[in-house]
């Protein structure tokens, strides 16, 4: 399970997507995100999907490694879906017996399948982000985007350099994790059966040595950079300067035709979630 985790992981490329300024792909990221939630009927969400693919289709990374990042969250896509069978009006496909509130009608499904296809596409969009930006270019552009919070006395660059050391270290975490499993199977350790108490009691040996790693790896992170003489954001320069070309209008432009007719078929269309 902690391969298919695939959070934080940058795969290098030249396409399209790779050549975007990190500012503009972490606006329209957040953008695809809001308009995702405004779609309320099947059309809204049939463009959102639309664009969704072509970006997945422009940023050259083969779409096996997206769709390896559902696996983590496959039970949550399940879960939301069958909770949301029961949630619904319409015509009754199906009724408890023994608890007839609890029925499964033609708007349930309909309502299941749409936030499912929700859930799928809040993954695989934002997958696109970490996939075609390193750590370094997210946080200049976080720390670009978060500038003005400075007149507020916030401390931006730290920030910003928290949150993408918390997003790098994701993919060296759970490769420690995937080590520290392996060495107690090894020492005949019983990870996989019994009852939930008891496979909670199991992860015991598996958390104690990763919060040690972790911490170990904190400390010499911290340890380099102040040997290093970081002193934080003050009077830094930046060795590659953040600009906008062309290429990043034309995604804008592209993404606020989508965003546009997704408003349109959320006003002018009936709403698919009843």
């Amino acid at each position: 399970m902690a391969r298919d985790i695939t959070l934080g992981q940058y795969i290098p490329g030249h396409s399209l997507v790779h050549r975007l300024d990190p500012r503009v792909k972490i606006t329209l990221t957040l953008a695809f995100i809001v308009f995702l939630f405004v779609a309320s009927n099947f059309e809204g969400l049939l463009l959102m999907v639309a664009l969704m693919f072509a970006v997945l289709l422009c940023s050259g990374v083969p779409l096996l490694q997206y769709f390896k990042s559902l696996k983590a969250i496959l039970f949550i896509i399940l879960f939301a879906g069958v909770l949301n069978l029961f949630y619904g009006t319409g015509n009754v496909i199906w009724r408890c017996p023994f608890w007839p509130v609890m029925q499964i009608t033609d708007g349930g499904i309909g309502n299941a399948v749409f936030i499912s296809i929700r859930i799928v596409c809040l993954i695989l969009y934002s997958s696109v982000l970490t996939f075609t930006t390193t750590p370094t270019e997210l946080t200049d552009a976080l720390e670009r985007i978060m500038k003005p919070l400075e007149f507020l006395h916030v401390k931006v660059h730290e920030i910003a350099m928290m949150m993408t050391i918390a997003l790098r270290f994701v993919p060296t975490l759970l490769e420690e994790t995937d080590t520290i499993m392996n060495a107690q199977k090894a020492r005949g350790a019983d990870l996989e059966s019994g009852g939930l108490m008891q496979r909670i009691r199991s992860l015991i040996p598996i958390l104690i040595p990763l919060f040690v790693s972790s911490f170990r790896r904190a400390y010499d992170l911290a340890m380099a950079m102040e040997c290093r003489c970081y002193h934080g954001g003050e009077g830094r320069t930046k060795m590659k300067q953040l600009c906008m070309t062309k290429l990043d209008a034309a995604a804008i432009l592209c993404s606020a035709v989508f965003c546009s007719a997704v408003i349109l078929c959320t006003v002018y269309l009936p709403a698919s979630l009843r």
